[in-house]
């Protein structure tokens, strides 16, 4: 297990529900929240299925965007249907009619395969740049100590096209996939390579894993963190409107720990301190340097043989937060 390596790969799927995205409204969406430039390819597919903004696959997708389907149920869907023919049974009743069907016809009728062909270079540059960074991290050795061998793979694919502001995560089957934009760049420069800013690459796509293990983690330890969950943990009625019950608000605090933890450890500090910094200012989360210290607690007796695995220091840890928060406030 400790060999296992994270793969990656770019998948005709994702390129094609992110070519759909840029017709709709969610590029106007994403600059009103952060105003960015988009990958050039991003800006290319806009322009070239420009016609197709009435086609019944972009309109459908638009009605669900309206409904705030997540983006993460969209590629879930798209994620399990067969490549080129899309076709598939047993839809979720979420589903517009012949969603799949009109978009296998978005992708003939508005020939984009030509696009990826002409533009096959920029994609290759993405995967070899995200391959020469993934070979500086093991994923898999760092996550150990908290969820034991991870069984799934892990699949990275580099994302030149939309969404262009965030990276989206999906379970599908053995794999965990998540799909990251380049960094964005100030005013209207373009984003940068992946090569150069690895932490944003090794953030970005370790919140969607580490988010994705510990919602099943909770899932499959359902009976040992029952109890927990009646321990309230330290956190303000603006985080808790945010996240109403207890495992949202956990998992969204452990995801930011561990990242942090990461970087501190296998980056640099000031890499931690500026993720820990964006978490405070853009999201609130003024407890993360707490979070973080419990963690590092935790580590350290799990590797003196303290605790076998996480749910052993699971009842602790709401108790152990509330210390660190007092302490890292002062």
């Amino acid at each position: 297990m400790a060999n296992k390596s994270i793969v990656v790969r770019i998948d005709d799927r994702i390129r094609l529900m992110s070519a759909i995205l840029s017709v709709t409204n969610y590029p106007d969406k994403a600059q009103q929240h952060i105003g960015h430039r988009p990958h050039t390819h991003a800006r290319n597919t806009t322009r070239w299925l420009h016609e197709y903004k009435n086609h019944p696959a972009v309109v459908q997708t638009q009605l669900l965007l309206d409904k705030k389907a997540p983006l993460e149920a969209l590629y879930t869907y798209i994620l399990r249907l067969p490549w080129p023919d899309l076709k598939g049974a047993d839809a979720p009743p979420w589903i517009p009619a012949n969603w799949n069907h009109h978009m296998r016809d978005l992708y003939e009728t508005s020939k984009l395969q030509r696009l990826w062909n002409d533009e096959a270079g920029q994609w290759e540059k993405a995967q070899i740049e995200a391959v020469s960074v993934f070979k500086e991290v093991d994923f898999y050795g760092f996550l150990k100590p908290f969820f034991g061998d991870v069984p799934e793979q892990l699949v990275f694919m580099p994302n030149i096209s939309y969404p262009s502001e965030t990276a989206v995560g999906v379970r599908m089957d053995n794999e965990l996939i998540c799909a990251v934009p380049p960094r964005i760049a100030w005013g209207d420069n373009p984003p940068w390579p992946f090569t150069e800013d690895k932490a944003h690459v090794f953030s970005s796509s370790l919140v969607e894993y580490v988010r994705l293990l510990m919602l099943a983690y909770l899932r499959q330890n359902a009976k040992a963190v029952d109890p927990v969950t009646q321990k309230e943990l330290p956190v303000s009625d603006e985080f808790k409107a945010r996240f109403p019950t207890w495992g949202e608000q956990f998992t969204f605090l452990f995801v930011a720990g561990v990242v942090a933890l990461f970087l501190e450890t296998r980056v640099s500090k000031k890499e931690a301190e500026a993720y820990i910094l964006v978490e405070k200012k853009a999201k609130g989360v003024t407890i993360l340097p707490g979070v973080v210290s419990v963690l590092k607690r935790y580590l350290g007796d799990y590797q003196n043989g303290k605790y076998k695995e996480l749910t052993d220091f699971l009842p602790l840890f709401p108790g152990h937060l509330k210390i660190a928060k007092t302490i890292t406030s002062l």
